[in-house]
């Protein structure tokens, strides 16, 4: 695997790891205020950036260009505004930089349909 699925992937994994030690930390102080924030890392960072680096590496001509590249930008930069801003928004600071992350999630899932009408038949 490289190119576009290798960084999918290894950022799914990534996302993980901080994911489980985020887990096991909330489970040792029994505090769980911030598991919307540790779920959608999960979601988001593992399951949805391995579906990506599956599909790339299974339709490689499909991680070629431009758009496949604002995908990942999308999607990177929306899991790292979404997380931190659903912890911030569930610590009563401010609900903005979740609806920023969220929007920037929604669009980079957009932009995979895009890539999967154009490359996900034949």
């Amino acid at each position: 695997m490289k190119g576009l699925p290798y960084w999918f992937f290894a950022l799914g994994v990534l996302s993980v790891l901080i994911g489980m030690v985020w887990g096991i930390q909330m489970a040792a102080t029994h505090d769980h205020l911030l598991s919307p924030a540790h779920a959608h890392l999960n979601l988001l960072g593992w399951v949805s950036f391995s579906i990506y680096a599956f599909f790339y590496h299974l339709v490689p001509n499909a991680a070629q260009g431009l758009l496949p590249k604002v995908h990942f930008a999308l999607a990177l930069v929306g899991l790292v505004v979404l997380v931190p801003g659903i912890a911030m928004a569930h610590m009563g600071v401010n609900e903005g930089v979740a609806a920023a992350g969220s929007i920037l999630s929604l669009l980079s899932m957009l932009v995979f349909g895009v890539i999967i009408l154009r490359h996900g038949r034949g």
